[in-house]
């Protein structure tokens, strides 16, 4: 197959002479309009006619092929002839490059060394003026606390030696030197408006705190040691606020009733949240487990509050005397336990709980339906679920046990369930044994 001539002429290149114009239409190849199925269809069409058949493709490959032979030529001669001035150029640029990072490399070493210098003449001394700033803020900070502190101290010591004193104490005690104070009206105004919204303002706020007391929750030593240092406030605000007798009688019985009244509506609180959630879970077993560990949440939270009320001591009340004064002696848990009528906080709340769940298991069981069903199915794995609850409820939190271990109640709670096998047994029977055969 020979290639298809093609014509010459003085427009026409050769390969031998790459400066000439080439026979190729470059400008037709380099348009943005050009297709090459256009460009094929058209060379097929000028190499045949419409009526042959088959078409002969032979003619138009042979011309492709020749114009890429050509184009092959042309670069070729283009590349060898101007080889020279290509690695010329090239080396020029080299030289210049190499020119100009000999010269930028000395600039960059100056620059890295001042850099260095000011590193180290500003930003290591920067630092340095920064703790020394943190420190002088901190000290200010301090200072002014303090300032604040002793300000608060020297008022308090002078309404301590005003307490002392007796102020309002002996109103109703006939030769006393307060006696028949409230009938003056200034005196009256000065306890309506002032020392009474004070009194009042105080005990809202201790019992706040003590209602929203928990420890269970506390992750560290320093948060529980945080929560005990407001809870024991509060109460001591509470023990100082609750009114003395003023019938002048010395052996009259005296309690700290606004502190108890405190702690009994957050055991009561805490009782009544249990129940309602353990009545709800059993008649929906799938919610036990969960419903247990919040119930074990909070009785671990009624021990840690035993362990600070047995941690502290009941503060000296400056207007009793004598033996009420002794009868109010010893730490903060004796009343509590004694107008309870327990030994303990644990086992109050879960005899309590029991004396609760009994009737409402038994309406379960009267109700019928899969809830019961399901319930007495399982009661051997709902008795066993009661019983860890019970003995994981009555232990100390973690975050407080190794402070409370061996302090008083804090070393019984150690003991785990064996301690608590009477208020496992009064639990579990309250539920186990209301749900029949």
């Amino acid at each position: 197959m020979t290639a298809p001539t093609t014509p010459t002429g003085p427009g026409t290149p050769t390969a031998a002479d790459p400066s000439e114009p080439s026979y190729i239409d470059y400008e037709a190849f380099l348009s943005p309009s050009f297709s090459a199925p256009s460009f094929a269809n058209t060379l097929v069409l000028a190499t045949n006619n419409t009526s042959d058949t088959p078409l002969d493709l032979s003619t138009p490959l042979s011309r492709v092929l020749f114009d890429t032979q050509e184009i092959d030529s042309h670069i070729d001669a283009l590349t060898t002839r101007s080889a020279l001035p290509l690695l010329a150029h090239t080396q020029s640029h080299t030289d210049a490059s190499t020119h100009i990072l000999s010269r930028l490399q000395t600039q960059i070493t100056a620059l890295n060394a001042s850099h260095a210098q000011l590193a180290r003449e500003v930003t290591q001394k920067h630092a340095e003026a920064d703790q020394v700033r943190a420190v002088a803020s901190r000290l200010w900070d301090a200072l002014r606390l303090a300032r604040a502190v002793a300000r608060a101290l020297q008022l308090g010591r002078q309404l301590e030696a005003q307490v002392a004193e007796g102020l309002f104490a002996g109103v109703g005690v006939p030769g006393a030197e307060g006696y028949g104070l409230e009938r003056v009206g200034v005196v009256r105004g000065l306890r309506e408006g002032v020392v009474a919204p004070v009194e009042r303002a105080v005990r809202e706020t201790a019992e706040r705190v003590v209602r929203e007391f928990s420890m269970g929750s506390a992750a560290t030593y320093a948060q529980s040691e945080e929560v005990r240092g407001r809870t024991v406030a509060a109460l001591t605000a509470l023990y100082l606020l609750t009114p003395v007798p003023v019938s002048g009688k010395g052996g009259e019985k005296w309690a700290p009733v606004l502190m108890l009244q405190a702690l009994e509506v957050y055991l009561r609180s805490a009782l009544q949240s249990s129940i309602a959630g353990l009545s709800r879970a059993l008649a929906t077993l799938p919610s036990l487990e969960r419903t247990l560990v919040e119930v074990s949440a909070r009785c671990q939270n009624v021990v840690a509050l035993e362990a600070v009320l047995e941690g502290t001591k009941a503060p000296a009340h400056p207007l009793l005397q004598g033996k009420q004064a002794e009868q109010a002696s010893g730490n903060m848990l004796q009343p509590l336990l004694a107008h309870l009528e327990t030994g303990s906080l644990a086992s109050y709340f879960w005899r309590t709980m029991a004396g609760s769940m009994a009737p409402r298991v038994q309406e379960i069981v009267a109700k019928g339906g899969v809830s019961a069903r399901t319930l007495r199915t399982n009661r051997q794995s709902v008795g066993e679920a009661i019983k860890e609850c019970v003995a994981r409820g009555s232990q100390l939190p973690s975050a407080v046990a190794a402070a409370a271990k061996g302090k008083g109640r804090g070393g019984e709670a150690d003991a785990g369930g064996k301690h608590w096998e009477r208020e496992v047994a009064v639990m579990v029977g309250s539920i186990v044994n209301n749900l029949g055969r």
